[in-house]
C-alpha cells in the first residue's frame, strides 16, 4: 500500500506516462530536442533589441544590454515553459516570439520608442490576451474556424518549419525572392551533412536521432570553422538587468500609430499561438472530429499570462513555439517534456557560453525534417471540391510564401467566407465568423 502511494505521487503518475505510452527517457530526449532547436532565441532576441553592439542607449537615456536581455529571455522562457508543462501537461515550449520583436527593436534603435514604451505595448497586448482567455473568447474563435482550415494549419506548420530550416541553413536564399543559397559555403555544407545524419538515424529508428544529429553536426562544424568556440566562458553580466525590469512608459502608447502596433502584436501572436497549438494537438492526436483541441483554454491562458509577466521583466511577446514540434516528433507526449525544456532554459543563464556554441547550421536540418513530417497532415484536408479546398490552399500558400501563421489563418478564414457568400450559402456561416473575417481584413490593411 505504501509503495502504491509513492507511485501515485511520482511525476510519471502526474503526467500519466502509462496512459500516454511514454517514459522518462523518451520525455527527456524530447525536451532536449525541443531546447536545441530553440537555442537561437537566446542570441536572436538580444540582437533584435540592441542590434550589432553589446548595448544601446534608448531615447530616455536607459542603457539596454544584450547580456540583460539574454538573462531575462532565458528566465522567462524557462518559467513559462515549466508552468505550461505543469498546468496543461502538454509538451509545449514558450519563448519570445520572432517578428514583433524585430519590428519593435527597429523602432527602439531608430528612436521612435523607448524600451519602457515598448514594454507598455507588450504588457497591454498581454492583458487583452488574458481577458479574452478568461472570458473564453479565444476558445470560441477556435470553434468558429472551419474544420478543413484547422486541419490545413497542421500542414502549414510543416511548410513553415521547412521554410525556417532552409532559411537558417542557407540552403535557400529568400532575400530577394526564392533562390538557391551558396552551397559552397561551409555552413551550408554542414547543414547538408546534418540533414543526411537525421535521415539516416530516423530511418534506422534511433531513439533521440534528431538530438544526436544536432550534437554530431555541431562537433563536425568545429574543424569546418562553422561552430565557434569562444576564447572565454564568462557568465552573462547581470548588473544591468535592473534597467529592463519594470521599465514601463505608458505615455508613449496612446497615439494612433502605437495603438496600431498593439493590435499588430496582439493579432499576430493570437493566431500564431492558435496555429501552433492546433497543429501540435493534431500531431499528438488530441483533436476531436471538428478539429478542436479539448482544454485549449489552458495553453491559451498560460501563453497570455506569460506575455504580460514577460513584459514586467523586459521581454517582448511570449508565445508558444512551433519548434515544440521537434520534441513531439522525438516522442514527447506530456508536460514532462516542457519541464525539461524549461529547466534547460534556466540552466542556460549560467551555461550560455556553452549553449550558444550550437550553430544554426546544426539546428536548421532538424526544422526541415520536422517540417517534412508535419506536412503529412495535409492528408486530413478535404480536397474533394473547389468550395472545400480553396480556403485550406490559401492557409498553406499564405503561410509558406508570407512566412506568417497569422496571415495564413486570416487568409483562409476570409477565403472561406468569400466562397460561402458567392455560393449563396449564407446560413453555413454564423455571425461570429463574419465578424472574425472583418477583423482579419483589417489585419491585412494595417
Amino acid at each position: 500500500m505504501a509503495n502504491s502511494k509513492v507511485q501515485e505521487g511520482t511525476l510519471a503518475s502526474f503526467f500519466n506516462f502509462k496512459e500516454k505510452g511514454t517514459t522518462y527517457k523518451i520525455e527527456l530526449l524530447a525536451g532536449l530536442t525541443t531546447f536545441v532547436t530553440m537555442i537561437y532565441v537566446l542570441f536572436l532576441q538580444p540582437m533584435a533589441m540592441v542590434g550589432g553592439s553589446e548595448s544601446f542607449i534608448d531615447i530616455n537615456g536607459v542603457e539596454i544590454s544584450k547580456s540583460a536581455i539574454l538573462i531575462m529571455t532565458a528566465l522567462i522562457s524557462g518559467i513559462s515553459t515549466i508552468v505550461m508543462g505543469l498546468y496543461t501537461k502538454l509538451p509545449f515550449a514558450l519563448s519570445t516570439g520572432m517578428g514583433i520583436n524585430f519590428l519593435l527593436g527597429g523602432m527602439l534603435q531608430s528612436g521612435q520608442i523607448s524600451y519602457g514604451g515598448m514594454m507598455a505595448i507588450i504588457f497591454t497586448s498581454g492583458l487583452i490576451f488574458i481577458l479574452l482567455s478568461i472570458l473564453g473568447i479565444r476558445s470560441y474563435i477556435v470553434e468558429l474556424i472551419p474544420k478543413n482550415i484547422k486541419f490545413a494549419i497542421s500542414a502549414s506548420i510543416g511548410f513553415f518549419l521547412a521554410y525556417l530550416g532552409f532559411s537558417n541553413s542557407g540552403l535557400a536564399d529568400f532575400s530577394s525572392g526564392i533562390a538557391m543559397g551558396d552551397w559552397s559555403s561551409p555552413a551550408v555544407l554542414l547543414s547538408l551533412i546534418g540533414f543526411l545524419l537525421i535521415i539516416a538515424l530516423e530511418i534506422n529508428k534511433v531513439r533521440g536521432g534528431i538530438l544526436i544529429a544536432v550534437l554530431i553536426t555541431t562537433l563536425i562544424g568545429i574543424p569546418m570553422g562553422v561552430t565557434y568556440i569562444p576564447t572565454s566562458f564568462a557568465v552573462p553580466a547581470a548588473s544591468d538587468v535592473k534597467n529592463i525590469v519594470f521599465n514601463f512608459n505608458f505615455g508613449e502608447i496612446f497615439t494612433p500609430a502605437m495603438i496600431t502596433i498593439i493590435f499588430t502584436a496582439f493579432f499576430g501572436d493570437f493566431f500564431s499561438t492558435l496555429g501552433t497549438v492546433l497543429g501540435l494537438g493534431g500531431r499528438l492526436n488530441l483533436l476531436d472530429e471538428e478539429g478542436n483541441l479539448p482544454g485549449i483554454q489552458k495553453p491559451f491562458l498560460v501563453d497570455s499570462i506569460s506575455t504580460s509577466v514577460g513584459a514586467l521583466f523586459g521581454c517582448t511577446t511570449i508565445t508558444t513555439y512551433v519548434e515544440s514540434a521537434s520534441g513531439v516528433e522525438a516522442g514527447g507526449k506530456t508536460g514532462f517534456t516542457s519541464l525539461v525544456v524549461g529547466i534547460m532554459f534556466l540552466l542556460s543563464i549560467l551555461l550560455a557560453p556553452f549553449v550558444l556554441i550550437i550553430p544554426g547550421a546544426a539546428t536548421a536540418p532538424a526544422l526541415i525534417y520536422i517540417g517534412f513530417i508535419m506536412v503529412s497532415e495535409i492528408k486530413r484536408v478535404d480536397f474533394s471540391s473547389l468550395e472545400e479546398s480553396f480556403a485550406p490552399f490559401i492557409v498553406l500558400a499564405f503561410t509558406l510564401f508570407f512566412a506568417n501563421f497569422a496571415a495564413g489563418i486570416a487568409g483562409g478564414v476570409i477565403s472561406h467566407v468569400f466562397v460561402k457568400i458567392v455560393t449563396r450559402k449564407f446560413k453555413d456561416i454564423g455571425i461570429g465568423l463574419y465578424i472574425l473575417a472583418i477583423f482579419m481584413i483589417f489585419y491585412f490593411i494595417i
